[in-house]
Protein backbone atom coordinates (compact mmCIF):
# COMPACT_ATOMS: atom_id res chain seq x y z
CA UNK A 1 0.00 0.00 0.00
CA UNK A 2 3.13 2.40 -0.40
CA UNK A 3 1.89 5.44 -2.16
CA UNK A 4 3.62 8.88 -2.19
CA UNK A 5 1.35 11.82 -2.15
CA UNK A 6 2.69 14.67 -4.40
CA UNK A 7 0.87 17.09 -2.42
CA UNK A 8 2.32 20.49 -0.40
CA UNK A 9 1.91 20.80 3.56
CA UNK A 10 -0.47 23.64 2.35
CA UNK A 11 -2.93 21.74 -0.09
CA UNK A 12 -4.25 20.42 3.86
CA UNK A 13 -6.18 24.15 4.27
CA UNK A 14 -8.48 23.26 7.55
CA UNK A 15 -7.64 21.47 10.46
CA UNK A 16 -10.53 18.91 8.97
CA UNK A 17 -8.16 18.44 6.02
CA UNK A 18 -5.33 17.54 8.31
CA UNK A 19 -6.85 15.07 10.61
CA UNK A 20 -9.26 13.49 8.15
CA UNK A 21 -6.03 12.72 6.11
CA UNK A 22 -4.20 11.46 9.55
CA UNK A 23 -7.10 9.11 10.86
CA UNK A 24 -6.39 7.45 7.57
CA UNK A 25 -3.53 5.95 8.57
CA UNK A 26 -4.33 3.57 11.64
CA UNK A 27 -4.05 0.29 12.04
CA UNK A 28 -1.82 -0.31 8.50
CA UNK A 29 1.35 -1.19 9.03
CA UNK A 30 4.42 1.43 8.69
CA UNK A 31 6.49 -0.11 5.92
CA UNK A 32 3.17 -0.05 3.90
CA UNK A 33 3.18 4.05 3.88
CA UNK A 34 7.46 4.07 3.87
CA UNK A 35 8.43 5.28 0.18
CA UNK A 36 11.73 5.96 0.29
CA UNK A 37 13.51 3.69 3.05
CA UNK A 38 13.45 6.16 5.35
CA UNK A 39 12.46 3.42 8.56
CA UNK A 40 16.18 2.37 8.18
CA UNK A 41 17.12 6.00 9.17
CA UNK A 42 17.11 5.85 12.81
CA UNK A 43 15.67 8.18 15.51
CA UNK A 44 13.33 10.45 14.11
CA UNK A 45 12.62 8.32 11.16
CA UNK A 46 8.45 7.07 11.61
CA UNK A 47 7.37 11.01 11.95
CA UNK A 48 9.39 11.77 8.99
CA UNK A 49 7.97 8.52 7.22
CA UNK A 50 4.59 9.77 8.20
CA UNK A 51 5.41 13.77 6.99
CA UNK A 52 6.89 12.71 3.67
CA UNK A 53 5.40 9.42 2.68
CA UNK A 54 1.42 9.78 4.18
CA UNK A 55 1.36 13.84 4.12
CA UNK A 56 3.63 14.58 1.32
CA UNK A 57 6.00 17.16 2.37
CA UNK A 58 9.45 17.49 3.65
CA UNK A 59 10.21 18.31 7.07
CA UNK A 60 9.69 22.40 7.14
CA UNK A 61 11.40 25.54 8.32
CA UNK A 62 11.34 25.33 12.43
CA UNK A 63 9.42 28.67 12.61
CA UNK A 64 6.09 27.70 10.93
CA UNK A 65 3.74 24.82 11.78
CA UNK A 66 3.82 21.56 9.53
CA UNK A 67 0.45 23.03 8.14
CA UNK A 68 0.94 26.69 8.22
CA UNK A 69 -2.42 27.11 6.60
CA UNK A 70 -4.36 24.83 8.91
CA UNK A 71 -2.12 26.16 11.84
CA UNK A 72 -1.30 22.54 13.47
CA UNK A 73 2.35 21.14 14.04
CA UNK A 74 2.29 17.61 13.74
CA UNK A 75 4.22 15.26 16.14
CA UNK A 76 4.20 11.64 16.36
CA UNK A 77 4.53 10.34 20.07
CA UNK A 78 5.36 7.25 20.97
CA UNK A 79 4.02 5.10 24.04
CA UNK A 80 4.81 2.28 26.32
CA UNK A 81 1.92 0.25 27.89
CA UNK A 82 3.71 -1.16 30.63
CA UNK A 83 2.22 -2.99 34.24
CA UNK A 84 1.45 0.82 35.45
CA UNK A 85 -0.62 1.42 32.20
CA UNK A 86 0.23 4.14 29.39
CA UNK A 87 2.93 6.24 29.68
CA UNK A 88 5.08 8.18 27.25
CA UNK A 89 8.30 7.02 25.72
CA UNK A 90 9.78 10.20 25.98
CA UNK A 91 9.65 14.27 26.06
CA UNK A 92 7.50 15.90 23.07
CA UNK A 93 10.30 17.79 21.66
CA UNK A 94 9.43 21.24 20.27
CA UNK A 95 11.15 23.79 18.03
CA UNK A 96 15.13 25.51 18.74
CA UNK A 97 14.67 28.31 21.15
CA UNK A 98 16.68 31.36 19.77
CA UNK A 99 18.00 32.87 22.29
CA UNK A 100 19.07 36.04 20.94
CA UNK A 101 15.14 36.88 19.22
CA UNK A 102 13.01 34.76 21.32
CA UNK A 103 13.49 36.82 24.71
CA UNK A 104 12.11 39.93 23.18
CA UNK A 105 8.70 38.10 22.59
CA UNK A 106 5.67 37.74 24.91
CA UNK A 107 4.13 33.64 25.14
CA UNK A 108 2.14 34.90 22.88
CA UNK A 109 4.62 36.28 20.17
CA UNK A 110 6.68 33.27 21.20
CA UNK A 111 8.05 30.25 18.61
CA UNK A 112 6.77 27.74 20.66
CA UNK A 113 3.29 29.64 20.57
CA UNK A 114 3.37 30.19 17.13
CA UNK A 115 4.58 26.47 15.88
CA UNK A 116 2.64 24.30 18.24
CA UNK A 117 -0.64 26.14 19.76
CA UNK A 118 -2.69 23.60 17.57
CA UNK A 119 -1.01 19.79 17.37
CA UNK A 120 -1.99 16.96 15.75
CA UNK A 121 -0.62 13.97 18.13
CA UNK A 122 -0.43 11.04 16.39
CA UNK A 123 0.72 7.97 18.37
CA UNK A 124 2.12 4.06 18.48
CA UNK A 125 3.30 1.46 20.78
CA UNK A 126 6.16 1.37 20.81
CA UNK A 127 7.17 -2.15 21.46
CA UNK A 128 11.18 -3.49 22.12
CA UNK A 129 12.36 -6.27 19.56
CA UNK A 130 9.48 -5.11 17.19
CA UNK A 131 10.60 -3.87 13.70
CA UNK A 132 9.39 -0.12 13.20
CA UNK A 133 7.59 -1.74 9.96
CA UNK A 134 5.43 -3.67 11.85
CA UNK A 135 4.40 -0.86 14.12
CA UNK A 136 0.91 0.93 13.71
CA UNK A 137 -0.37 4.90 14.34
CA UNK A 138 -2.95 3.74 16.65
CA UNK A 139 -4.14 7.36 17.57
CA UNK A 140 -4.55 10.72 15.57
CA UNK A 141 -6.17 13.79 17.51
CA UNK A 142 -6.33 17.29 17.24
CA UNK A 143 -4.96 18.79 20.93
CA UNK A 144 -5.23 22.46 22.14
CA UNK A 145 -4.11 23.35 25.47
CA UNK A 146 -6.98 23.21 27.97
CA UNK A 147 -6.55 26.75 29.75
CA UNK A 148 -5.87 24.98 32.99
CA UNK A 149 -2.61 23.39 32.01
CA UNK A 150 -1.62 26.85 29.76
CA UNK A 151 -1.59 28.97 32.42
CA UNK A 152 1.10 26.77 33.98
CA UNK A 153 3.10 26.43 30.29
CA UNK A 154 3.11 30.57 29.82
CA UNK A 155 4.12 30.66 33.66
CA UNK A 156 7.22 28.00 32.59
CA UNK A 157 7.85 30.03 29.12
CA UNK A 158 8.44 32.86 31.00
CA UNK A 159 11.14 31.13 33.82
CA UNK A 160 13.07 29.87 30.77
CA UNK A 161 13.11 33.50 29.50
CA UNK A 162 13.95 35.18 32.48
CA UNK A 163 16.83 33.24 32.77
CA UNK A 164 17.63 34.42 29.31
CA UNK A 165 16.95 38.35 30.17
CA UNK A 166 19.10 38.14 33.25
CA UNK A 167 22.20 36.64 31.22
CA UNK A 168 21.37 32.83 32.19
CA UNK A 169 20.94 31.11 29.47
CA UNK A 170 23.66 28.75 30.83
CA UNK A 171 22.00 27.53 33.67
CA UNK A 172 18.87 26.50 32.36
CA UNK A 173 17.65 23.06 33.36
CA UNK A 174 14.49 21.16 32.85
CA UNK A 175 13.68 20.96 36.12
CA UNK A 176 13.18 24.89 36.28
CA UNK A 177 9.48 24.55 34.99
CA UNK A 178 6.60 22.24 35.52
CA UNK A 179 4.78 21.06 31.89
CA UNK A 180 6.83 23.19 29.00
CA UNK A 181 10.89 22.76 29.52
CA UNK A 182 13.81 24.13 27.44
CA UNK A 183 15.75 20.44 26.76
CA UNK A 184 19.51 19.97 25.51
CA UNK A 185 19.11 19.87 21.67
CA UNK A 186 21.82 19.44 19.31
CA UNK A 187 24.41 16.86 17.56
CA UNK A 188 25.91 16.41 21.18
CA UNK A 189 26.81 17.94 24.68
CA UNK A 190 29.18 20.47 23.07
CA UNK A 191 26.11 22.21 20.92
CA UNK A 192 26.06 25.92 22.00
CA UNK A 193 24.98 28.87 21.00
CA UNK A 194 25.35 32.99 21.68
CA UNK A 195 22.83 34.54 24.32
CA UNK A 196 22.07 38.16 24.17
CA UNK A 197 22.75 38.95 27.80
CA UNK A 198 26.07 36.90 28.48
CA UNK A 199 29.52 36.32 26.73
CA UNK A 200 28.94 32.78 27.86
CA UNK A 201 28.04 30.49 25.55
CA UNK A 202 24.52 28.23 26.58
CA UNK A 203 23.82 24.94 25.66
CA UNK A 204 21.69 24.77 22.76
CA UNK A 205 18.15 23.69 23.74
CA UNK A 206 14.55 23.36 22.32
CA UNK A 207 11.02 23.84 23.69
CA UNK A 208 9.87 20.66 24.80
CA UNK A 209 6.84 18.92 26.69
CA UNK A 210 7.99 16.57 29.57
CA UNK A 211 7.32 13.33 29.58
CA UNK A 212 5.22 13.27 32.69
CA UNK A 213 3.26 15.80 30.96
CA UNK A 214 2.94 13.70 27.77
CA UNK A 215 1.77 11.00 29.51
CA UNK A 216 -1.28 12.38 31.27
CA UNK A 217 -2.21 14.11 27.77
CA UNK A 218 -2.22 10.23 26.53
CA UNK A 219 -4.20 9.00 28.79
CA UNK A 220 -7.21 11.60 29.22
CA UNK A 221 -7.10 12.85 25.31
CA UNK A 222 -6.06 10.06 23.37
CA UNK A 223 -7.17 6.93 25.12
CA UNK A 224 -10.15 8.88 27.65
CA UNK A 225 -8.99 7.49 30.98
CA UNK A 226 -10.75 9.66 33.79
CA UNK A 227 -8.76 12.67 34.80
CA UNK A 228 -6.82 13.24 38.10
CA UNK A 229 -7.84 15.35 41.51
CA UNK A 230 -6.72 18.87 41.08
CA UNK A 231 -5.07 20.97 43.44
CA UNK A 232 -6.06 24.45 41.84
CA UNK A 233 -9.67 23.61 41.15
CA UNK A 234 -10.28 27.03 39.80
CA UNK A 235 -7.50 27.71 37.12
CA UNK A 236 -8.33 31.69 37.24
CA UNK A 237 -6.35 31.40 40.42
CA UNK A 238 -3.02 30.73 38.52
CA UNK A 239 -3.78 34.15 36.23
CA UNK A 240 -1.94 36.39 39.47
CA UNK A 241 0.17 33.84 40.96
CA UNK A 242 2.42 30.77 40.04
CA UNK A 243 1.17 27.47 40.45
CA UNK A 244 4.05 26.73 43.29
CA UNK A 245 3.09 30.25 44.48
CA UNK A 246 -0.67 28.78 45.24
CA UNK A 247 0.29 25.71 47.02
CA UNK A 248 2.50 27.59 49.60
CA UNK A 249 0.20 30.27 50.26
CA UNK A 250 -2.34 27.23 50.95
CA UNK A 251 0.54 25.43 53.24
CA UNK A 252 2.03 28.38 54.83
CA UNK A 253 -0.77 28.97 57.72
CA UNK A 254 0.38 25.30 58.74
CA UNK A 255 3.94 26.71 59.38
CA UNK A 256 4.87 26.55 62.70
CA UNK A 257 2.40 23.27 63.76
CA UNK A 258 3.85 20.03 64.98
CA UNK A 259 2.91 16.66 63.73
CA UNK A 260 1.12 15.77 66.89
CA UNK A 261 -1.30 19.77 66.41
CA UNK A 262 -1.42 18.87 62.32
CA UNK A 263 -2.83 14.77 63.61
CA UNK A 264 -5.33 16.48 66.00
CA UNK A 265 -6.62 19.26 63.50
CA UNK A 266 -7.48 16.55 61.34
CA UNK A 267 -8.93 13.70 63.54
CA UNK A 268 -5.77 11.72 62.27
CA UNK A 269 -5.29 8.96 65.47
CA UNK A 270 -2.50 6.43 64.22
CA UNK A 271 0.71 7.68 62.98
CA UNK A 272 1.20 5.62 59.44
CA UNK A 273 4.20 5.36 57.74
CA UNK A 274 2.80 7.96 54.81
CA UNK A 275 1.51 10.11 57.68
CA UNK A 276 3.45 13.53 56.01
CA UNK A 277 1.76 12.41 52.84
CA UNK A 278 -1.78 12.30 54.68
CA UNK A 279 -1.02 15.97 56.79
CA UNK A 280 0.15 17.21 53.45
CA UNK A 281 -3.10 16.26 51.42
CA UNK A 282 -5.28 17.27 54.24
CA UNK A 283 -4.00 20.98 54.39
CA UNK A 284 -4.79 21.12 50.95
CA UNK A 285 -8.14 19.97 50.64
CA UNK A 286 -7.48 16.85 48.68
CA UNK A 287 -8.72 13.18 48.57
CA UNK A 288 -5.86 11.25 48.00
CA UNK A 289 -2.20 11.19 47.92
CA UNK A 290 -0.68 14.50 46.27
CA UNK A 291 1.63 12.85 44.05
CA UNK A 292 -1.19 11.19 42.19
CA UNK A 293 -2.66 14.54 41.75
CA UNK A 294 -3.65 16.12 38.08
CA UNK A 295 -0.34 18.90 38.19
CA UNK A 296 1.74 16.87 40.17
CA UNK A 297 2.00 14.17 37.45
CA UNK A 298 1.98 16.07 34.72
CA UNK A 299 5.21 17.99 35.70
CA UNK A 300 6.48 14.91 37.24
CA UNK A 301 7.23 16.66 41.18
CA UNK A 302 8.78 14.46 43.64
CA UNK A 303 7.61 15.24 46.99
CA UNK A 304 10.13 14.40 49.99
CA UNK A 305 9.95 15.06 53.41
CA UNK A 306 12.97 16.27 54.95
CA UNK A 307 13.34 15.89 58.67
CA UNK A 308 16.11 18.69 60.47
CA UNK A 309 17.76 17.38 63.70
CA UNK A 310 17.97 19.98 66.32
CA UNK A 311 21.12 21.14 65.24
CA UNK A 312 20.16 22.13 62.15
CA UNK A 313 21.90 18.91 60.54
CA UNK A 314 20.07 16.21 58.13
CA UNK A 315 20.44 12.38 59.33
CA UNK A 316 19.05 11.16 55.65
CA UNK A 317 20.63 11.03 52.65
CA UNK A 318 18.41 11.17 49.25
CA UNK A 319 17.87 7.91 47.90
CA UNK A 320 17.11 7.07 44.13
CA UNK A 321 15.50 4.12 42.37
CA UNK A 322 18.21 1.00 42.52
CA UNK A 323 20.24 0.81 39.06
CA UNK A 324 21.08 -2.12 37.30
CA UNK A 325 24.58 -2.83 36.53
CA UNK A 326 24.30 -3.87 33.08
CA UNK A 327 22.59 -1.86 31.37
CA UNK A 328 23.87 1.38 33.56
CA UNK A 329 27.66 0.26 32.19
CA UNK A 330 26.35 0.04 28.48
CA UNK A 331 25.26 3.97 28.96
CA UNK A 332 27.93 6.18 27.02
CA UNK A 333 26.68 9.39 27.53
CA UNK A 334 25.51 11.71 30.93
CA UNK A 335 23.18 13.31 29.36
CA UNK A 336 21.32 10.30 27.23
CA UNK A 337 21.60 8.32 30.28
CA UNK A 338 18.54 7.20 32.56
CA UNK A 339 19.73 8.96 35.26
CA UNK A 340 20.22 11.96 33.55
CA UNK A 341 16.74 11.83 32.59
CA UNK A 342 15.30 11.24 35.96
CA UNK A 343 17.12 14.13 37.72
CA UNK A 344 17.25 17.06 34.84
CA UNK A 345 14.01 17.34 34.45
CA UNK A 346 12.39 16.37 38.10
CA UNK A 347 11.36 19.25 40.49
CA UNK A 348 10.97 18.50 44.35
CA UNK A 349 8.90 19.68 46.52
CA UNK A 350 10.53 19.49 50.00
CA UNK A 351 8.62 18.85 52.93
CA UNK A 352 10.70 20.31 55.73
CA UNK A 353 9.96 18.96 59.41
CA UNK A 354 12.33 20.57 62.19
CA UNK A 355 13.16 18.85 65.49
CA UNK A 356 12.15 21.24 68.14
CA UNK A 357 13.57 21.00 72.03
CA UNK A 358 11.21 18.77 72.93
CA UNK A 359 12.11 15.76 70.35
CA UNK A 360 9.07 17.00 68.06
CA UNK A 361 8.94 17.70 64.65
CA UNK A 362 7.67 20.76 63.75
CA UNK A 363 5.79 21.62 59.96
CA UNK A 364 8.76 24.01 59.19
CA UNK A 365 8.01 25.08 55.55
CA UNK A 366 7.64 23.45 51.92
CA UNK A 367 10.63 24.28 49.18
CA UNK A 368 10.18 23.78 45.52
CA UNK A 369 13.77 22.87 44.48
CA UNK A 370 15.74 21.38 40.91
CA UNK A 371 19.03 20.67 41.40
CA UNK A 372 21.43 23.21 39.39
CA UNK A 373 22.92 22.83 36.50
CA UNK A 374 26.56 23.20 37.82
CA UNK A 375 25.62 20.31 40.53
CA UNK A 376 24.17 18.62 37.69
CA UNK A 377 27.35 18.44 36.03
CA UNK A 378 29.28 17.11 39.07
CA UNK A 379 26.22 14.28 39.59
CA UNK A 380 27.69 13.55 35.58
CA UNK A 381 30.94 13.32 37.10
CA UNK A 382 30.00 10.65 40.05
CA UNK A 383 28.23 9.07 36.62
CA UNK A 384 31.08 8.64 35.01
CA UNK A 385 33.28 7.07 37.14
CA UNK A 386 30.48 4.80 38.27
CA UNK A 387 29.96 3.56 34.68
CA UNK A 388 34.25 3.21 34.63
CA UNK A 389 34.52 1.02 37.75
CA UNK A 390 31.32 -1.52 36.66
CA UNK A 391 32.79 -1.69 32.96
CA UNK A 392 36.29 -2.21 34.69
CA UNK A 393 35.40 -4.51 37.16
CA UNK A 394 33.90 -3.73 40.49
CA UNK A 395 36.60 -4.41 43.54
CA UNK A 396 35.01 -5.71 46.41
CA UNK A 397 36.08 -6.76 49.60
CA UNK A 398 35.67 -8.70 52.83
CA UNK A 399 35.78 -6.44 55.97
CA UNK A 400 34.79 -7.43 59.32
CA UNK A 401 31.62 -4.64 58.80
CA UNK A 402 30.66 -6.68 55.61
CA UNK A 403 31.54 -6.31 51.86
CA UNK A 404 33.11 -3.10 50.71
CA UNK A 405 33.41 -1.32 46.81
CA UNK A 406 35.21 0.82 45.22
CA UNK A 407 32.33 2.60 43.76
CA UNK A 408 32.29 6.72 44.03
CA UNK A 409 31.71 7.65 48.35
CA UNK A 410 30.31 10.26 50.22
CA UNK A 411 33.86 11.93 50.81
CA UNK A 412 34.60 12.36 47.14
CA UNK A 413 31.84 14.67 45.96
CA UNK A 414 30.17 17.59 47.29
CA UNK A 415 26.95 16.27 45.84
CA UNK A 416 26.46 12.65 45.18
CA UNK A 417 27.50 9.25 45.44
CA UNK A 418 26.67 5.51 45.74
CA UNK A 419 25.37 3.15 48.11
CA UNK A 420 23.45 0.10 48.46
CA UNK A 421 19.98 0.39 47.88
CA UNK A 422 18.60 -3.04 49.14
CA UNK A 423 16.41 -4.50 51.40
CA UNK A 424 18.96 -6.38 53.11
CA UNK A 425 22.12 -8.16 52.20
CA UNK A 426 20.64 -10.99 49.87
CA UNK A 427 18.88 -8.54 47.47
CA UNK A 428 21.38 -8.57 45.14
CA UNK A 429 22.00 -7.80 41.29
CA UNK A 430 24.67 -9.26 38.40
CA UNK A 431 27.35 -7.47 37.44
CA UNK A 432 28.62 -7.66 33.71
CA UNK A 433 31.33 -10.17 34.61
CA UNK A 434 28.27 -12.40 36.24
CA UNK A 435 29.44 -11.72 40.07
CA UNK A 436 26.58 -10.88 42.28
CA UNK A 437 26.53 -7.54 44.34
CA UNK A 438 24.00 -5.74 46.55
CA UNK A 439 22.00 -3.37 45.06
CA UNK A 440 23.48 0.30 44.45
CA UNK A 441 21.51 3.45 44.03
CA UNK A 442 22.55 6.83 43.47
CA UNK A 443 22.44 9.16 46.55
CA UNK A 444 22.04 12.80 46.86
CA UNK A 445 24.64 13.98 50.06
CA UNK A 446 23.01 14.98 53.18
CA UNK A 447 24.70 17.44 53.47
CA UNK A 448 24.37 18.92 49.64
CA UNK A 449 20.24 18.52 50.88
CA UNK A 450 20.79 20.74 53.89
CA UNK A 451 22.97 23.32 52.23
CA UNK A 452 20.30 23.39 49.48
CA UNK A 453 17.41 24.38 52.23
CA UNK A 454 19.46 26.98 53.79
CA UNK A 455 19.99 27.12 57.35
CA UNK A 456 16.97 26.29 59.31
CA UNK A 457 14.93 28.98 61.56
Amino acid sequence: MKENIEMEGTAYRTKGDVLRRAQEIVGIPLKEVDASGRLATGKGAIGTVIEESWFGYSPNAEAEPDFPEAGVELKVTPYIHGKNGIRAKERLVCNIINYMEEYDRTFQTSSFWHKCNTMLLMSYEHRENVPKGDLRIDKAVLFSFPEEDLMIIEHDWETIMQKVRDGRAHEITEGDTLYLAACTKGANASSVRQQPFSDILAKQRAYSLKSTYMTQILRKYIFGIEEDERIVKDWHALVHASFEENLIERLSPYYGKTQRELKQLFGIEKSPKNLNDILLGKMLGIHGRIAQTDEFKKAGIVPKTIRVRRDGTIKECMSFPPFDFIKLSQETEWEESEFYNYLAPTKFLFVIFQENANGELVFERVQFWNIPVSDLEEVGHVWKRTVDTIRRGVVLRETARGVSNDLPKQSESRVAHVRPHAQDGQDRAKLPDGRMMTKQCFWLNNTYIAEQIGQPK
